[in-house]
């Protein structure tokens, strides 16, 4: 069964083009490293109270990502991302004073694939 990482993290709606663009040039580095998908998804219908913007404590002006990569297995994910962390094309997106972005609220972790239809 595939193996997923997955994300959610809040970017301010004036960042969402530099986000965009820098979530493009990941996605390439990890489909040529490897991943089978790589998916960018911004919040488009956000209104449920229990939803992502209270999980995230969305603020006005900021949207929601909900994104994943997908593996063949964990062990390609861990072969993958090892190979990802130390191209230095990622290592330039990976300054903090220039991300798009507050990583500190991001959440992410790996997950198992259950259904797979």
């Amino acid at each position: 069964m595939p193996y997923v990482d997955g994300f959610v993290l809040v970017v301010p709606k004036k960042n969402v083009p530099a986000y965009g663009r820098m979530a493009l040039q990941a996605g390439k580095i990890w489909k040529e490293h490897g991943a089978l998908e790589f998916r960018e998804c911004a919040g488009d219908d956000l209104q449920a109270k229990m939803g992502f913007p209270r999980l995230t404590r969305l603020k006005r002006g900021e949207t929601v990502f909900f994104s994943w990569i997908v593996y063949k297995s964990r062990a390609a994910r861990d072969r993958i991302n090892a190979k990802v962390m130390k191209d230095p094309r990622l290592k330039k997106m990976m300054d903090t004073k220039v991300m798009p972005f507050d990583p500190k609220r991001m959440v992410y972790g790996g997950f198992k694939t259950l259904v797979d239809l």
